[in-house]
């Protein structure tokens, strides 16, 4: 591939699409079948072409393909792949020493990363940071936590969450399947409340906020006793659900609710966190103050790192020897993370994030105006998303729909995921990297795509 200047946040890669074969070409066909006989079937692909290398907007492939990349491993990449910043201090501290467990003798990138979190997160007051391995372990350590300094069993999650999938998270999780058919029985004293899901609440999106704040209030109260919960576990934008925002307002209303009961608030900031959605907390957006904040994804830039950040009385209720993995903050992982912020703050990427999501949700707007499949545009900075429907006002899910135009943007080198309870949800999730250029391009792509699927006319 030629060389040429690095964009922001990347390698030096040719930012261009480059389609030589078919996708997936027959090199990553022959992997395929080889993968079909030493990895287990539960492991699916999106798109099962083979990655060489990565970096700004593009992904290229073992047979010469260059791709736009929508997806950012699932908003992993924030801030590029093999980002310079990241991949300069992983590669130092790789010839410093790979690992010596935190618990037997620690190091200070494990600190720095801690000192960073707990000065940019939104939690009150004097703050904590536990380091671990992924998002599911950060969410499974957030419960402990919680279940430590309260004294209380429950935990109360929303419907179309997605919390990982492990026992607990699995539990956590609404979705059956995938995630939870045939692995039950699942972890007790988990509780399920509406989540105010604008699009899709019974009564319109003018009361949605204030009637599912009503039902979690019930819940709280009648259905399980809130002397007998623990904490409330949200997501700000929800994430695997179809790209949730909740409606304006019910994030502040849960907060108080919580605060009214003594129940902890946990921020699961995952997907929404370190500056995926134009801010470096998706909860900021709405002035929400969480007792525990958990991130994973973009924190490490691409190594497995994820981290609960929280008030120091309550992270300090579990007693020594209570937290901790073999692996957990990881000295490569800690300098990665490092690198991530630097690359956030010198290149401004906060901003950027907004400005792509200035881009892709007027595109998607104007799509959506010419095809009434396209139920609902949302989504915040670089997290957008478009709900497809039946085009008969019904709202009906259109989940083979979504199936078919992803299919059609693979085939041309567009990366784009689906999502949703339903399977009825196309997410975008670009890198921060990514030139405008090629996000237009997609965009154009994904336009066709539309075109092509539907009886509506051409975006």
């Amino acid at each position: 591939m030629p060389a040429t200047p690095g964009p922001v946040g990347g390698p030096r890669l040719s930012q261009e699409r480059r389609i030589v074969t078919e996708i997936p070409g027959p090199r990553s066909r022959e992997l395929l079948a080889r993968q079909r006989g030493l990895v287990p079937a539960g492991v699916g692909s999106t798109l099962p072409i083979f990655v060489e290398s990565a970096g700004g907007g593009v992904i290229t492939d073992a047979d010469g393909n260059s791709l736009i990349d929508f997806g950012s491993g699932i908003a992993v990449t924030t801030v590029g792949n093999a980002a310079p910043r990241v991949v300069a201090r992983a590669v130092a501290q790789l010839e410093r020493f790979t690992h010596t467990c935190f618990l037997v003798n620690p190091y200070r990138s494990y600190l720095d990363v801690c000192e960073t979190l707990n000065r940019l997160a939104p939690v009150p007051g004097e703050k904590r940071t536990l380091l671990v391995n992924s998002g599911a372990e950060a969410v499974e350590n957030a419960v402990k936590i919680a279940r430590a300094a309260t004294g209380r069993p429950a935990v109360v999650v929303f419907d179309h969450a997605f919390h990982g999938r492990t026992l607990l998270t699995m539990s956590l999780t609404a979705k059956n399947r995938p995630y939870r058919q045939g692995f039950g029985p699942f972890a007790p004293e988990v509780y399920r409340a509406p989540m105010a899901y604008p699009y899709r609440w019974p009564s319109g999106p003018a009361r949605c906020a204030e009637e599912a704040a009503a039902a979690l209030a019930d819940l709280l109260d009648r259905q399980v006793g809130a002397e007998n919960v623990a904490a409330v576990l949200v997501e700000p934008i929800q994430g695997e659900g179809g790209f949730v925002v909740p409606a304006p307002g019910f994030l502040r209303r849960v907060a108080e609710l919580c605060r009214e009961r003594g129940i902890l608030l946990i921020a699961d900031e995952v997907q929404t966190g370190i500056g995926r959605t134009g801010r470096m907390f998706a909860c900021e957006d709405e002035g929400i103050e969480p007792d525990l904040l958990t991130t994973a994804k973009g924190l490490g830039g691409g190594l497995p790192l994820g981290a609960v950040t929280g008030r120091a009385e309550v992270m300090d209720a579990v007693p020594a020897g209570g937290l901790g993995g073999t692996y957990s903050g990881n000295p490569v992982a800690c300098e990665a993370a490092l690198g991530v912020f630097e690359e956030i703050e010198t290149h401004g990427l906060l901003a950027r994030a907004q400005e792509i999501g200035d881009l892709m949700l007027g595109a998607l707007d104007a799509l959506r105006a010419t095809h009434p499949e396209i139920g609902e545009v949302r989504g915040r900075g670089a997290m957008t998303a478009v709900e497809l429907v039946t085009p008969d006002g019904s709202r009906s899910p259109a989940p083979e729909l979504a199936a078919r135009i992803a299919g059609r943007c693979h085939a041309q080198g567009l990366l784009v995921l689906t999502a949703g309870s339903y399977g009825n949800v196309l997410r975008f999730l670009p890198p921060l990297s990514i030139p405008d250029e090629l996000l237009k391009e997609g965009l154009e792509i994904l336009a066709a795509a539309f075109a092509e699927e539907t009886t509506g006319p051409s975006a």
